[in-house]
């Protein structure tokens, strides 16, 4: 089983919103946290540590991801879906987007 970690800035909409909408998705595990210091849920090392696959929202993302967890990613796959913090959460634009880009990585 793959485990996919969805990463946005505070967990409040968009990587909520995909680990919601990839939740029953065959052949995955899913986990969801934020960059920010006041995220509902901030990441932690062992959420890093967990996952097979980390996908981040924007290229910030990324880079705050390797300043705070750089060691850590040794043999990770990262990948930006370049999605902007324009979504409410559950959003069906959004939802579209997030299928659209994310399905090809997770298979």
């Amino acid at each position: 089983m793959k485990r996919v970690l969805f990463l946005c800035s505070r967990n409040r909409l968009r990587s909520p919103t995909a680990e919601a909408v990839f939740a029953d998705y065959p052949g995955i595990a899913v986990d969801s946290a934020g960059l920010s210091p006041d995220a509902d849920v901030r990441l932690s090392g062992e959420q890093v540590e967990w996952a097979d696959l980390i996908v981040v929202m924007e290229a910030i993302h990324r880079q705050r991801l390797n300043k705070a967890f750089g060691s850590a990613l040794k043999g990770k796959r990262v990948v930006v879906l370049g999605i902007p913090d324009d979504y409410d959460y559950m959003d069906p634009a959004l939802v579209e987007l997030l299928k659209a880009r994310c399905e090809p990585h997770l298979k």
